[in-house]
């Protein structure tokens, strides 16, 4: 069964989550795609994540790589897999593939200060709820630290 995590993001940005995230999946040895609504939005997040903390590396490659396969990280705008990740994030509003049955986890990430962000995650959580996923909610605490809000 798919276990599908929503992360409410509210006081903090995407560029100040996705890395640790990514970082906690490396460290589980997990390969992981991360989807986005856009190719301008995934050469930015590219960027980023080059130069996100002095002391820290992230190895990770784009779909439009030559050898996107070998990447632990693979950035995308489309729902195409192309390192045979277990784990995909979706970020900007990108749209579930297909396919998520396929995959051990899916991490959607939303901006909670955007009513038609938080609209649009509610949907996903009733139909991810009606496809049978194990569905969890998370919000940081005053600290930073991510809580468990509500799930399955």
């Amino acid at each position: 069964m798919t276990e599908m995590l929503f992360y409410h993001l509210k006081g903090q940005t995407l560029e100040q989550v996705l890395p640790a995230l990514l970082q906690k999946s490396l460290e589980r040895g997990w390969r992981v795609v991360v989807q986005a609504s856009s190719e301008e939005r995934v050469d930015a997040l590219d960027a980023h994540l080059w130069t996100w903390r002095d002391d820290a590396f992230l190895p990770h490659g784009t779909s439009r790589d030559v050898e996107a396969a070998e990447q632990p990280i693979v950035l995308t705008a489309s729902v195409d897999n192309p390192n045979g990740a277990t784990v995909r994030f979706l970020v900007d509003g990108a749209m579930i593939a297909v396919d998520a049955a396929g995959y051990e986890r899916i991490v959607l990430l939303f901006d909670g200060e955007d009513p038609e962000a938080v609209e649009m995650a509610r949907i996903r959580w009733t139909e991810a709820k009606a496809a049978g996923a194990d569905v969890t909610y998370w919000r940081a605490d005053d600290s930073g630290r991510w809580q468990r809000q509500a799930g399955a």
